[in-house]
């Protein structure tokens, strides 16, 4: 199943904005709480180095884009309805937010860094909310609700894992599956916490609070998007987010979304996540749209060296999902598919993954028939056990493909 990450945060710090920036998809944007009622889907796209450059060769990308030898790889965002205090009881839209962002792999917490809107979103003087607040909000509530449901059924299922002298992980997987968390997952809390897993029914409500927390924090790592990083109150308020330990984005999902629009209608060149923009059709420029343009550039790139909504994406799943591309051939020596296309597919997988489970990635009758692989560059054969590389080319060779 592809990794989701999601869009999360109270209402009406830019969640819809980031995600029509980041998917160019529309959808409605207001400066009231809850304009997102219902979640959204889009595909985004993360941008990495294409090995076209590296191995001289002009590629024709098909899963995928390549642009002036930037590789953009597609990937799925749910833009989630917002979250407000009490939504782990059903307040605001606390259940449909829940049940949508258990789907996540990720989280990509957006808060407002300039201060300007109050616990559940309504408008208030620039710099006067912390968004500190905002995101321990949110773990606040994710974390009761996932407390919630660990706790239903919990002393018939601690009483079956000690009368089975078996761990409670192995209990408690079907139970949290749906929420795609795994066995590993409980496995590497209970480790963390250094909790028996053989007597999990002897553990006080604080235990099994800080397993929750540590759960969540494992299986649905997170990464704070600091938006409305062009005002001036935010600089201060992403250094405290920062030195509150958390992995910090500074956005701007506006100019993000002006700049992409603009792209998308040929008068300006820019690429997402590019740290400035070349202006080819001046004379279709309004003043205003040049000034709105000149303070993008002043306000957030230069300030920033990108409008941070790119960089999001790509930490969260380069770094908290922990994937790396990986592009298949099937002709080692020209790099090609059987149609002659160069490079045409880039795949996401998670790092760790061996030359075999690439093989199933693509095909699962290639996994089946899987005889060896060959990095493309050196020639080289590797076996199954291979554990492949950032930016590696491979070909899977396989009994299937010989009779073929």
């Amino acid at each position: 199943m592809p990794p989701l990450v999601g869009l999360v945060g109270k209402p009406n710090v830019g969640k819809s904005t980031f995600f029509s920036a980041a998917t160019l998809k529309i959808v409605e944007i207001a400066e009231y709480p809850f304009t997102t009622i219902d979640a959204n889907r889009g595909v985004a796209y993360i941008r990495t180095p294409c090995v076209c450059r590296e191995l001289g060769v002009e590629d024709n990308p098909v899963n995928s884009l390549c642009i002036d030898g930037v590789r953009l790889l597609p990937v799925e965002l749910i833009d989630c309805p917002g979250l407000i205090r009490g939504a782990h009881r059903g307040r605001g839209l606390g259940n449909k937010f829940l049940d949508e962002v258990r789907r996540a792999d990720a989280l990509i917490v957006l808060c407002d860094a300039a201060g300007m809107t109050d616990d559940e979103g309504r408008p208030v003087p620039p710099g006067s909310h912390d968004p500190i607040d905002d995101v321990k909000m949110f773990e606040e509530e994710f974390d009761l609700w996932l407390l919630g449901i660990i706790k239903k059924d919990w002393e018939r299922l601690t009483r079956r894992a000690e009368s089975a002298r078996e761990e409670i992980g192995r209990h408690l997987e079907s139970k949290l599956s749906g929420l795609r968390i795994t066995r590993e997952h409980i496995s590497q809390a209970i480790e963390h916490l250094g909790l028996d897993p053989y007597k999990a029914r002897g553990w006080s409500d604080e235990e099994l609070l800080r397993f929750t927390r540590e759960l969540r924090r494992i299986s649905k790592p997170l990464i704070v998007a600091a938006n409305k990083a062009d005002r001036d109150e935010a600089d201060d308020n992403i250094e405290r987010l920062r030195d509150a330990g958390y992995r910090v984005v500074p956005t701007s999902a506006e100019a993000e979304l002006a700049l992409r629009r603009a792209a998308q209608a040929g008068v300006i060149k820019y690429t997402p996540g590019d740290p400035d923009f070349e202006v080819l059709q001046p004379e279709r420029l309004t003043r205003r749209q040049r000034r709105a343009l000149e303070m993008i550039r002043e306000r957030v790139l230069k300030r920033w060296g990108s409008t941070g909504v790119q960089q999001t994406l790509n930490d969260a799943f380069f770094k908290l999902l922990n994937m790396i591309p990986v592009y298949p051939v099937e002709d080692a020596e020209r790099y090609t598919d059987h149609q002659g296309r160069v490079l045409p597919d880039c795949y996401l997988v998670p790092r760790g993954t061996t030359a075999r489970e690439f093989a199933a990635i693509i095909h699962s009758e290639l996994a089946e028939s899987f005889i060896y692989a060959i990095d493309a560059r050196t020639k080289r054969r590797l076996g199954e056990d291979y554990v492949l590389r950032e930016g590696d080319v491979i070909k899977i060779v396989s009994a299937k493909a010989r009779k073929a």
